[in-house]
């Protein structure tokens, strides 16, 4: 029984890594994380995968987001923010408003709880949010699938828009690679923030602190100068990225699959609607703090920060204003999302029968 058990997670771990790869070439954001999630959905479907991931697993890999998102808190980057910190912060809330007020109306299909709506749609941090969808109570199975939706729908319309609305074209700024620190170094801020930040979870009792603790700990190290630019390595956070699909993934069921099947027009409907009303924020953004209407427009697009630094970088807009205010939402939206996710959970159980 053992053996059966050991031939079942190498049979994931190997799909895994070629699907990811896969994955990569094609430019899928965050590929181990959706590969990890169609593996492990396909080997459950098929009665192949392993029957749960181990908490300590899913605690760890949520600890090793936690400090990929922490890195981003540059000095530099959001010290660009102080000059227009206000009109930002209300864009920020505007565009976290929308996308949680979307979540809540996909919420209302029968089968999904508002709180899994809200979580599914808010906008940004897409791992963070399926990381901790579970221990705050929702279907991290439909938050993957429809947060990881929206990531590809931000993804390839955001180029299109950006050269057809904005009349953005392709430079060709050169880039100058000044390496990083000794692996050692990054492994050893890795370890110190995780375990740090697991350490002050567990003595605050934070919701979702598996994820929030060591974040916390990245960006005050960062913030104080003091991460000597390390960052968490590839390798390992690619492993982290694949235990939170598997953690989905294994859980599916004939049943739950056609469920979120089901959710996805209503999801894709409601994630263009959220697309198109940000793009009227990031006017609004333009407006009040003399950005271009393209740097406001890449600011305020709801998630996939890395490719809007790439298309921001690409067609020579100031990539320092708009990933300050994408990794502004991105945090505060998850230092916000746990708390607001037991209020919307404890008026869902008040209101059920």
């Amino acid at each position: 029984m053992r053996s059966r058990g050991w031939a079942r997670w190498a049979l994931l771990v190997a799909l895994t890594a070629v699907v990811t790869a896969g994955m990569a070439v094609a430019a899928v954001p965050s590929p181990a994380l959706f590969a990890g999630l169609i593996v492990a959905t396909g080997l459950a479907l098929a009665g192949w995968a392993p029957a749960r991931v181990s908490r300590s697993a899913t605690t760890l890999a949520q600890a090793v987001i936690g400090v990929v998102i922490g890195v981003l808190a540059q000095p530099s980057t959001l010290t660009g923010l102080a000059a227009d910190w206000l009109p930002v912060l209300l864009v920020s809330v505007g565009t976290l408003a929308l996308s949680m007020g979307a979540g809540l109306l996909l919420g209302l299909r029968p089968g999904v709880t508002p709180l899994t709506g809200m979580l599914a749609l808010t906008a940004g941090g897409a791992s963070g949010l399926v990381a901790i969808s579970r221990d705050l109570g929702g279907d991290d199975r439909v938050v993957a699938v429809v947060q990881y939706l929206r990531v590809g729908l931000v993804t390839a319309s955001m180029p299109i828009v950006a050269a057809l609305v904005f009349g953005a074209s392709a430079t060709t700024a050169a880039g100058t690679d000044t390496g990083g620190p000794p692996w050692f170094v990054d492994v050893g801020f890795l370890v110190l923030c995780a375990a740090a930040g697991l350490a002050l979870a567990h003595v605050t009792r934070v919701p979702a602190g598996g994820l929030l603790g060591p974040m916390a700990v990245a960006i005050a190290l960062n913030l104080a100068g003091w991460s000597f630019g390390a960052t968490p390595p590839t390798l390992v956070v690619e492993v982290a990225y694949a235990v939170i699909g598997w953690q989905a993934g294994v859980r599916f069921t004939r049943e739950s699959l056609r469920m979120v099947v089901g959710v996805l027009p209503l999801a894709t409907a409601l994630i263009v609607a959220v697309i198109v009303a940000c793009a009227g924020l990031g006017l609004l953004l333009a407006h009040l703090t003399g950005a271009t209407p393209l740097e406001a427009y890449l600011a305020t697009t709801p998630g996939g920060v890395y490719a809007v630094l790439a298309t921001a970088v690409s067609a020579g807009a100031d990539a320092t204003f708009v990933v300050a205010v994408q990794v502004l939402r991105l945090i505060a939206m998850l230092l916000v999302a746990p708390a607001l996710a037991r209020l919307v959970g404890r008026r869902g159980e008040a209101q059920s029968p």
